[in-house]
């Protein structure tokens, strides 16, 4: 029997971007539950035309696959110029496909900050080895299947909205599918909202603890390392910068430190894209 993926669900907390600089960055990550902040007015970012028109040129990549929750296959990658996913209509009005663009521009803060609206370079490490400032834009009902990232992440939204489904750090009760195909962070459940409890019945404990929550522009989406989600674009266009941080924390979860090596590796053998910075874009 098939169904929703938990019983009501917790709230996320959520606090003002001054109480975010107070508690500071660090305390936040140790609390290690997710949280939104609300960022201040004038430090909205840019939407479509804007990012467009300062990064249209930059070479982006391409996830495509198909429209589908339940798709077991792996996306494909490929470069594009990021202004050729905004002008051309069938990147974004393909009913059976799922486009979705990624570039870690880390190299260029100049164009971070323009594109954010505030300063991000002092709030977080994305310069550092291993960390990222990623740009994410995709069309409305593009959906990323549950996992959990090896990273600390802050996820930024500047232009429509995306639905999150939380879960608390685990391992095997999510069912991990298989390391031979590089997919040991991604869960045999690909949707907690339509869950068969006759097969995965370890799943009940860590989906009572869910959290759901819609991140709208102006919001800031703090989610620990380790911790399980899916995501689901809401609107006809989805803009949103992240930035993954490298924490110590990885060593007290050995499956996120286990998975992570295996999945670098299997990415660099397999040519799999493996989120490393783009160049400038001058």
């Amino acid at each position: 029997m098939s169904g929703r993926g938990g019983i009501g669900g917790l709230q996320v907390p959520r606090i003002s971007f001054d109480e975010f600089l107070a508690f500071g960055r660090d305390a936040l990550i140790r609390a290690d539950v997710p949280v939104v902040i609300t960022l201040p007015k004038g430090t909205q970012g840019l939407g479509r035309d804007g990012v467009a028109e300062r990064l249209g040129d930059m070479k982006v990549t391409l996830f495509t696959e198909p429209g589908n929750k339940q798709n077991p296959e792996r996306w494909t990658t490929r470069e594009i110029r990021l202004r050729e996913f905004f002008e051309d209509d069938r990147y974004m009005n393909d009913p059976q496909t799922w486009n979705r663009i990624v570039s870690n521009f880390r190299e260029s803060p100049a164009d971070v900050n323009a594109i954010l609206g505030f300063d991000a370079g002092k709030l977080f490490d994305y310069r550092g080895p291993m960390n990222a400032a990623n740009l994410w834009i995709s069309h409305k009902g593009v959906f990323t299947q549950s996992h959990f990232d090896e990273l600390e992440n802050f996820n930024i939204c500047l232009e429509g909205s995306k639905r999150f489904v939380l879960a608390p750090p685990g391992f095997w009760e999510y069912y991990p599918r298989s390391l031979r195909r590089g997919f040991g962070d991604k869960s045999q459940v690909f949707d907690f909202d339509d869950v068969d409890w006759a097969r995965y019945p370890k799943l009940a404990s860590k989906l009572a603890q869910r959290r759901e929550l819609v991140l709208r522009p102006g919001e800031m989406l703090y989610l620990p390392l380790g911790w399980w989600h899916q995501a689901e674009s809401l609107d006809d266009m989805n803009i949103n910068m992240n930035f993954w941080m490298r924490d110590a924390k990885i060593f007290r979860r050995p499956y996120v430190f286990g998975v992570a090596v295996y999945t670098a590796i299997y990415r660099k053998l397999k040519g799999v894209y493996n989120y490393e910075p783009a160049g400038t874009t001058s």
